[in-house]
């Protein structure tokens, strides 16, 4: 579980994201697309292809942070 302080917004990325960028590669996107401040301290969360997998990015006052979430069974449903 990531601790989140209140008051942090959630950024969710509609379509699907190329699930093989890393950081650098996430936080550019945020930049291009979305024209906000990675290290804000949003949340910005993405989605594959395939729907079995999000990825989010987040930045707290110590660093930048990724987390990678896989289904084994069934999809995240995007709103």
């Amino acid at each position: 579980m990531i601790p989140v302080p209140s008051g942090v917004r959630v950024w969710i990325a509609t379509g699907h994201t190329d699930m093989r960028r890393g950081m650098n590669g996430l936080a550019l996107q945020v930049q291009q697309a979305l024209k906000r401040d990675p290290h804000a301290g949003d949340l910005f969360v993405f989605r594959g292809r395939r729907g079995n997998l999000v990825m989010v990015l987040w930045h707290d006052s110590l660093g930048m942070s990724l987390y990678a979430k896989r289904l084994e069974r069934g999809k995240f449903i995007w709103p």
